[in-house]
């Protein structure tokens, strides 16, 4: 039994059963009746970090909460329905999650939902730097390269805003990563980390297997294919689903994971990582996801790209004239804002 109670921090799921100084955070997830939003507050409901779940949404929400409240574990429920009660489902709240938008159909890109989401992103981040401008804001509605420069604009525009507490949440390509690697090499996934950097579309996600530990060799072809298959992995879904959606319950997995990394460490928990695409200076990119040290504070410290291959080098090359693109695409959306 010892070695299974003796896995590494990698199984964030797993290790939001830590029992810690304050399990007391109070946690908003808005758009929390959809694909993502459900199985998400059902994540969080488990977690004993967690003691006050808020949901918030333009429908179902009174149902989900009701269904939630049910589960024995003491963090409460409550349901909130429609713009005038988002104020009251964001006040007090330590963490707020941004699961809400539309999610792809088959042929379409990330950025093809710009239009929907960017408004939707703009309109929830407004009432956060309202309501909690001290929260934590981790935003997992896509296009994430363009809905975190908004989220940020947005906050300056209040006057409230702190580049250590916005962050999109790229989990979901380092689970991923996780998984193909030791898939690949018959490895057990929850020993596995693999550093993903860049953004969170396409050619901007840049795994760096060769940050993997542990150490693990690819011949370049195989490598190729493996790092293909992590850009695409999400288009892989939405193929799957074949119109059903995308990547709901890995999505609710890795921001669930996420979100309790976020959570240990406001909690004094010392020495958790993740990769988040943030505000940074690590390259010429504005924003750029990068492992990061996190503190009760947010970013404690960004640990930068690190040494790396000469094929990742040439990935962070081709990579970053489309964030920047992105990127400013956001801002320009919320400088244009009525």
């Amino acid at each position: 039994m010892l070695s299974a109670l003796a896995r590494p921090a990698g199984a964030a799921l797993r290790r939001s059963f830590s029992t810690s100084a304050q399990n007391n955070a109070k946690v908003a997830v808005l758009g929390a009746s959809g694909g993502i939003g459900q199985p998400l507050s059902l994540l969080l409901k488990n977690s004993p970090l967690v003691s006050r779940l808020t949901l918030y949404d333009i429908a179902h929400t009174p149902g989900v909460a009701a269904d939630l409240s049910h589960i024995e574990t003491r963090a409460t429920v409550k349901g909130y329905l429609g713009p005038e009660q988002l104020p009251d489902c964001l006040k007090g709240c330590d963490v707020v999650v941004i699961p809400a938008g539309v999610p792809r159909k088959p042929g379409m890109t990330r950025d093809d939902l710009f239009n929907t989401n960017a408004t939707i992103v703009a309109t929830l981040t407004a009432a956060c730097a309202q309501h909690c401008p001290d929260a934590m804001i981790c935003i997992i509605s896509n296009p994430v390269n363009s809905t975190i420069p908004i989220t940020a604009e947005v906050f300056k525009k209040h006057g409230v805003y702190n580049p250590n507490k916005i962050f999109g949440v790229t989990t979901l390509d380092i689970v991923r990563a996780n998984a193909f690697v030791a898939e690949l090499k018959g490895l057990d996934p929850a020993r596995v980390s693999v550093p993903v950097i860049g953004g969170h579309a396409g050619k901007t996600i840049i795994p760096l297997i060769s940050q993997c530990t542990p150490k693990v060799d690819f011949p370049q072809d195989q490598l190729s294919t493996l790092t293909g298959r992590i850009q695409e992995a999400g288009t892989e879904v939405v193929k799957a689903k074949a119109g059903a959606g995308s990547a709901t319950l890995s999505m609710a997995y890795a921001g669930a994971r996420f979100v309790f990394s976020l959570v240990d460490a406001m909690n004094g928990k010392e020495g958790v990582v993740e990769c988040s695409f943030v505000k940074s200076q690590e390259t010429d990119c504005p924003y750029f996801s990068t492992p990061l040290l996190l503190g009760k504070k947010g970013i404690e410290k960004n640990l930068g790209i690190g040494k790396i291959s000469p094929f990742e080098e040439k990935m962070i090359a081709e990579a970053i004239p489309e964030l920047k693109a992105s990127i400013k695409k956001g801002e320009e959306f919320v400088k244009n804002m009525k």
